[in-house]
């Protein structure tokens, strides 16, 4: 009864020896660790210690020194990236305009002899390569009647001869009096023209019938035809009674030289005139709202410029431009859907003297001068050397610009 007998777990083993089995494993385990898994040297751990800290110093270090060493070169950089990407994307740009030239003086070889297409002889790949490259092409829109006006031209703001040459040679500078061709092609009127330009060699002759109401017409023909013959960064239409400063014109186009779109002239949006037997009636003033509503902007008529990418747009989309009563608001309607700049250019739309002087005296010289009340130079056969003397800027300044 009093005998203290070994107690037995439920399995029938002894707590004894359960003891001594957890205790077996325990040292088993220490040295299967110590065998398998040896304790780090601490003067390795020290130097892995040092390695961290000094890789964490090198990341943190380079960002510290961009910002403050490193700032200019990244700036530089930017500035490099951007001038390349503009470099690429102008460089796209004068691809595009060069397969579009090419498509442009296809259809006008297609169409040679279609009424109100350029006259192009040779096929239009070859016409393309021969093409002279040149600043810019100014067309001098005129009539068979106008033969006075012409010379008074000549004779004030317009080189002739040798220097109308050395003009197209130094300067890139293109000039032509434009027109077409009478109702009855070889008549007295066209044979006038024909002298004259056998005299002077300054005309640029359309395949248009002449008459006061074809003007957009004339001046779609015009675009078209000097696209296909002169590749040039911009293409200028003006008036025959208006003066103009050859000098100032091209320095006003050079500062645009770089954009691909632009249409430069005097901008103004004047009403629509819905009543018939009025001067600048349109036929179509319904289209443009109600009545007494105004017209889109667009560049007044007596002269504005547009580059080569708007040029060769009429010239390839010319069949199906339409056409407005007033030449000036034709030319704007073509442009109105496009991604075009309009440009404001006041010093191309001067008064005569003494608006002219007085713009002068105060540094803004002015570009071309004409008579709001006249749409031209008023009498301007009489009065264009008038005009010249005192609005004009000197006939050597053209041969002392740079452009």
């Amino acid at each position: 009864m009093g005998i203290n007998r070994p107690q037995k777990v439920a399995n029938g083993v002894s707590t004894r020896w359960v003891s001594v089995l957890c205790c077996a494993s325990f040292f088993f385990g220490v040295i299967v660790i110590n065998r398998f898994w040896p304790v780090p040297d601490p003067i390795k751990r020290d130097e892995e210690v040092l390695y961290l800290k000094k890789h964490q110093s090198e990341v943190l270090n380079p960002a510290i020194n961009c910002e403050k060493k490193d700032a200019s070169i990244q700036a530089g950089d930017i500035l490099s990236q951007v001038s390349q990407t503009h470099d690429v994307i102008m460089t796209l740009d004068k691809t595009i305009s060069s397969l579009e030239m090419q498509l442009a003086a296809a259809r006008a070889a297609k169409g040679d002899n279609e009424e109100g297409s350029p006259v192009v002889t040779k096929s239009g790949y070859e016409n393309l390569k021969e093409r002279q490259k040149v600043f810019f092409v100014m067309g001098i829109i005129t009539a068979f009647s106008s033969r006075k006006r012409r010379d008074s031209i000549r004779d004030t703001w317009m080189p002739k001869g040798e220097k109308l040459k050395r003009l197209e040679k130094e300067k890139g500078i293109i000039m032509r009096f434009v027109i077409g061709h009478s109702a009855s092609p070889g008549g007295v009127l066209d044979r006038a023209i024909d002298a004259e330009e056998e005299l002077h060699k300054d005309f640029l002759r359309l395949n248009h019938i002449e008459g006061y109401h074809e003007l957009s017409s004339k001046t779609q023909i015009y675009f078209s035809t000097a696209v296909a013959k002169w590749d040039a960064d911009f293409y200028i239409k003006v008036d025959d009674d208006v003066h103009v400063n050859l000098g100032m014109v091209g320095s006003t186009l050079a500062r645009h030289r770089s954009k691909p779109r632009v249409y430069i002239g005097c901008m103004k949006s004047g009403p629509v005139l819905a009543q018939k037997g009025v001067k600048y009636h349109e036929p179509e003033y319904w289209k443009f709202g109600e009545e007494g509503n105004k017209y889109f902007r667009h560049a007044t008529g007596q002269i504005y410029a547009i580059s080569k990418d708007l040029a060769t747009y009429i010239s390839v989309n010319r069949h199906i431009l339409h056409r407005y009563a007033n030449e000036d608001v034709s030319l704007g309607s073509w442009f109105i859907g496009l991604d075009v700049e309009h440009i404001d250019e006041r010093s191309l739309c001067c008064g005569t003297a003494p608006d002219c002087e007085w713009k002068a005296q105060a540094g803004n010289p002015c570009a071309a001068s004409f008579d709001w009340s006249c749409s031209g130079v008023c009498k301007s056969v009489e009065r264009m050397e008038e005009v010249h003397q005192r609005c004009g800027e000197g006939d050597e300044a053209i041969w002392h610009t740079s452009f």
